[in-house]
């Protein structure tokens, strides 16, 4: 195991020495190169912005380079190489901010908030922006006029952010959606649907930022990338913030996502922790809440879908035509890329946990009419075995499935179990009971008659 500390630069004059402990091994992350414009995406995603008439706060700002030393982190530090445990890895930021006071007041919630949501030990230290860069961001014209846009929500190109984005253009409203330009299969989802919601609500002003970040595999020397993107929502969240903070109004970032993946219980006692997803679940979602206030930004964030399943979504959706025409274009695959070793294409495998949510979903609302393209079409086909990737998931579901339809009061327990429910009311703890009951027996009815077991 190796504990590494990751150094923000602005600019190559910033040379202020940051101690390093002796078993620490620092790595330098520079987000000036030529000019005082910020790289990572970040320049540019103002330069965007402006053409919109938007103009963040600084805290914005500093909001999006904390969540690119994150985002940095968690994708170029291997858990097979750098970690104690094949999982748990110690890092620590070291980040260049506007506010130092502020941003200080922040880092007890934002290490609790990190360390929930990935499973590592985060350590977040701050230090002041470098002379000549007290500002970043370029004053609003004086005549500018109040914007469109009433709100803001992510757009991952997933089927829970599609309905969210038709749900929203249905009731009136002016939403500017926020996406994060990562794997191609993902980007080219995100591009494919913001053009049909564009040909089909013709003459409204809604808009996109797309927030294009990436880092070079060996931003590490000598460390392999990682492949879990356990952090990836801190950067989506980050980014719909940092847009909001330019608006004129006070608005609410939603996040679109069904109640059972927010929850995402474990399925087994072998997926503890960060092995299940957090990037929806209620307690990070307070947090989110909990760090805004205190950096005193006014933007709420919510997830509007925490009580209903992807099935009770799509059947819900407020255009349904619309979503059936174009929901084969939404990418909900957690891998998408993996069948080009067996000569496929980018498409859903059929078999990880969200391809099979996704596929139960349109089942239970739709029917047999699926337009989704699926590597494993049909579950049935084969007995599906539990050593191969195809019948893991398929077989973890189906004793989990079981285990609560003999004992439906064990949701109660259940969904205690990937974090904290201390802050959410005996009510919404009953509620988040049943979607969670009710999104297992949505996927339960996908897998009847689907055999899977050791082979």
């Amino acid at each position: 195991m190796n504990r590494h500390v990751l150094i923000g630069r602005l600019g190559s004059e910033d040379k202020i020495v940051v101690p390093v402990g002796d078993c620490e091994e620092a790595t330098e992350l520079q987000f000036v190169h030529a000019t005082k414009r910020l790289d990572h995406g970040i320049g540019r995603a103002l330069d965007d912005l402006a053409k919109l008439k938007i103009y963040p706060s600084e805290t914005g700002v500093d909001l999006m380079v904390v969540a690119a030393h994150v985002h940095a982190a968690d994708t170029r530090l291997s858990r097979d190489t750098e970690s104690q445990d094949d999982w748990t890895r110690e890092i620590r930021l070291v980040i260049p901010v506007k506010d130092v006071t502020l941003w200080q007041s922040c880092k007890t919630i934002l290490e609790r908030m990190l360390n929930f949501l990935t499973g590592d030990f985060w350590t977040i230290d701050f230090r002041r922006r470098p002379k000549g860069f007290e500002t970043t961001v370029n004053p609003p014209p004086a005549e500018l006029l109040g914007l469109p846009f009433d709100g803001v929500s992510l757009f991952s190109g997933g089927l829970d952010s599609l309905i969210g984005a038709i749900d929203e253009l249905e009731a009136g409203r002016t939403p500017l959606f926020v996406s994060h330009a990562g794997e191609g299969a993902v980007s080219t989802s995100q591009e494919s649907l913001f053009r049909a919601l564009e040909n089909h609500y013709k003459g409204r002003s809604f808009a996109k930022l797309r927030v294009w970040m990436a880092f070079p595999n060996d931003l590490f020397k000598g460390v392999p990338a990682e492949m879990t993107t356990r952090g990836r929502s801190f950067l989506f969240c980050a980014a719909g913030i940092f847009a909001s903070t330019g608006l004129d109004k006070t608005v609410t970032l939603r996040v679109p996502e069904n109640g059972l993946i927010a929850l995402n219980v474990p399925l087994d006692q072998l997926r503890l922790g960060a092995l299940s997803t957090r990037t929806t679940h209620p307690f990070y979602i307070a947090r989110w809440s909990e760090l805004l206030r205190i950096l005193g930004v006014s933007t709420q964030i919510e997830n509007p879908y925490w009580d209903r399943t992807k099935g009770e979504m799509v059947a819900a959706c407020a255009n349904r035509n619309l979503l059936q025409r174009i929901v084969g274009d939404s990418m909900s695959c957690s891998s998408p890329t993996k069948g080009r070793w067996t000569g496929h294409g980018i498409e859903h495998c059929g078999f990880c946990l969200p391809c099979l949510i996704r596929r139960a979903a349109i089942k239970a609302a739709l029917g047999k009419d699926d337009p989704t393209t699926y590597t494993l079409a049909d579950l049935t086909s084969q007995n599906l075995g539990t050593r191969r990737a195809e019948g893991r998931q398929v077989r973890s579901l189906q004793l989990a499935i079981d285990r609560l339809r003999k004992e439906p009061r064990l949701a109660s327990i259940l969904i205690h179990k990937p974090g904290s429910l201390s802050s959410q009311s005996a009510a919404r703890q009953a509620s988040l009971a049943d979607v969670y009951r009710r999104g297992m027996i949505e996927v339960g009815k996908l897998l009847k008659g689907v055999e899977a077991g050791p082979s």
